[in-house]
């Protein structure tokens, strides 16, 4: 067999698994890295790349590799802009895990997101607390969306938060 027809089909089945096994592990993988996730991104780059090119170790073996992957990412995108049944089937939906400042645990416990993460999230948008948010939502892309309500607790939330915030900036 073509050496570099071997690599087209070696990148082509690794790519077509990290899909699969990124859709099967669940989205939370997607968002911010933690430093396991950051080391295992490295370790499954390098056990990756012999099953792509083998024994080929050139510049050109490489560069054929990286260009399938390239082509690959570029066709399932245009294939799951054009079909919203095979964009389904890739991604998940959004997942609501706040809603009117209620948690959804059912939803929480499904993608392994633990109470602490959730919390993080919040304060990443500028919510003190749950009972402030109106909707909290897991993105496709691994993301947790937030968006505050309106009222007495939203308030008192931006008012602690700006304290936190210079107490915090003061001692730095």
């Amino acid at each position: 067999m073509n050496p570099y027809l071997d690599i087209v089909l070696r990148s082509a089945a690794v790519y077509g698994f990290m899909v699969l096994a990124i859709r099967f592990f669940g989205k939370k993988e997607l968002s911010q890295l933690s430093t396991t996730d950051l080391v295992f991104i490295i370790l499954i780059s390098n056990s990756v790349q012999n099953a792509m090119v083998g024994s080929n170790s050139s510049l050109a073996g490489g560069l054929v590799a990286a260009l399938v992957l390239f082509g690959l990412n570029h066709v399932l995108k245009l294939i799951m802009f054009r079909s919203a049944k095979f964009k389904a089937l890739i991604e998940d939906k959004p997942i609501i895990l706040i809603h009117e400042g209620t948690v959804d645990q059912e939803h929480l416990t499904r993608t392994r997101i633990t109470h602490d993460e959730l919390e993080q999230a919040i304060r990443e948008h500028g919510v003190q607390e749950i009972a402030d948010v109106k909707l909290a939502i897991l993105e496709v892309d691994g993301n947790i969306s937030v968006i505050s309500g309106e009222g007495k607790n939203l308030k008192q939330s931006r008012h602690k938060y700006r304290r936190l915030h210079k107490t915090l900036t003061r001692g730095a």
